[in-house]
């Protein structure tokens, strides 16, 4: 049917086919308009996650020290008298025995000389009383000489005999006097500069010394632990939340002050009894090797403690752990139901780039790594789940200006 329009026709006027099909096509827009205005389901945020899991841990502690010798001796002068030479180099490595002054001899030659005269004309008087008690003892066998003869007979012999020994015993004198001028080495180790020069008089039981020697190889490191790291420490060990180190571990690294690792490991030996009243703080001695002298006594060191071992330990990435604004720390957990919220913990130190975490986490928490700036609490997370970097096998640093961390756990040796 063909509809012409004319200016009299009024829509009223038209079929109701045409009207009902104007109908729909005008529904059909609004649809459209309205899908298109409909918006769009935006898929969850991605986020990294690693699962917590218990892992044994090494406790491990950065202490200040300080570097000490192993032995270290002042060369005195046993004798008085005038050096007249030296004989070792300043700096350099000596061996125990070496001569390293020589005083002028001439004075204690002398000594000797008239010790040794001393000495042959008391033996010579020894002789001859000898003789006159012999004679005495026979004569009082024939009843020719009275008792009283020979008793004094015999004395005088006895007397020279101990003339003699003290003779000889000033003779010894004399001798090792002689042997005294020469001054040497009372340890081996590596010599100091010289105190003294030729031609300095020097006398006997002076306090200033000649030279300093110090053995370094192998050296201590003294470093301090306050009274409550190591209690806590004590009481860790007792309850079995630490196991103890082989008595015979190496368990010390040094850190160098352009903050590279010492090359090799020292092995902690004992914990001192005493506490400093003044720091409240107790010193740990470490014996480290040192063969090409790179420690020098008096160097300050950052010493890097393994104290034991954690063996169910749960620790998360560094970048996991996000701060309130009263410096608490907490993580983010992916729950159950695909959302995240956030947990508060209690860490402690940083062992192989991780947080070591003392409460708020279990095994088997999921624990945001990446994406933390995407979501939001309550809000539904698509987890991925990240492989963890395998650490290395050295040491890592402990976060040791954090008020969180925590001491580390010694040898039985350290705790005795």
């Amino acid at each position: 049917m063909i509809v012409t329009s004319s200016p009299t026709t009024r829509p009223w006027a038209w079929p109701a086919s045409v009207l009902a099909g104007l109908v729909m096509v005008a529904l059909s827009g609004c649809n459209q308009k309205q899908q298109a205005a409909a918006p769009v389901p935006v898929p969850p945020p991605e986020v990294g996650i690693v699962t917590a899991r218990e892992q044994p841990i090494p406790y491990v502690r950065d202490l200040p020290g300080r570097v000490a010798p192993l032995r270290i001796a002042e060369v005195r002068s046993r004798v008085s008298g005038l050096v007249v030479k030296r004989t070792f180099e300043q700096g350099s490595l000596v061996k125990e025995g070496d001569v390293l002054y020589k005083i002028d001899p001439a004075p204690f030659e002398v000594e000797l000389q008239s010790a040794e005269a001393v000495l042959a004309r008391t033996e010579a008087a020894q002789v001859l009383a000898g003789q006159q008690a012999d004679r005495l003892e026979q004569l009082l066998t024939r009843q020719t000489a009275s008792q009283a003869q020979y008793d004094a007979a015999y004395a005088g012999l006895k007397q020279a005999q101990a003339e003699v020994a003290g003779a000889k015993a000033a003779r010894d004198r004399a001798k090792l006097n002689l042997g005294y001028t020469d001054v040497r080495a009372p340890i081996s180790g590596r010599i100091g500069r010289a105190l003294l020069t030729e031609g300095t008089l020097v006398e006997q039981g002076a306090t200033s010394n000649l030279a300093t020697i110090q053995q370094l190889d192998p050296i201590y490191v003294d470093i301090t632990q306050s009274v409550g790291e190591l209690n806590k420490l004590r009481r860790d060990l007792a309850s079995g939340e630490l196991s103890r180190l082989s008595a015979d571990t190496a368990n010390v690294h040094l850190i160098m002050d352009d903050g590279a690792l010492y090359g090799s490991a020292g092995k902690l030996l004992f914990s001192d009894v005493t506490a400093d009243p003044s720091t409240g703080q107790v010193t740990l001695r470490v014996l480290f090797p040192n063969p090409h002298d790179e420690l020098f006594p008096g160097m300050y060191v950052r010493a890097r403690i393994k104290q034991g071992i954690d063996a169910d330990a749960i620790a998360v990435p560094q970048q996991a752990i996000q701060r309130t604004n009263d410096g608490k720390a907490e993580v983010w957990v992916v729950r159950r139901d695909e959302t995240v919220m956030l947990q508060p913990v209690e860490v402690g130190p940083v062992v192989d780039g991780q947080w070591v975490i003392r409460e708020g986490l279990k095994a088997g928490d999921r624990v945001v790594v990446e994406g933390i700036q995407k979501i939001a609490a309550g809000q539904p997370v698509k987890a991925v789940e990240l492989h963890p970097a395998t650490p290395d096998t050295a040491p890592k640093p402990v976060d040791t200006d954090s008020t969180e961390s925590v001491p580390a756990p010694q040898t039985a040796a350290q705790v005795r």
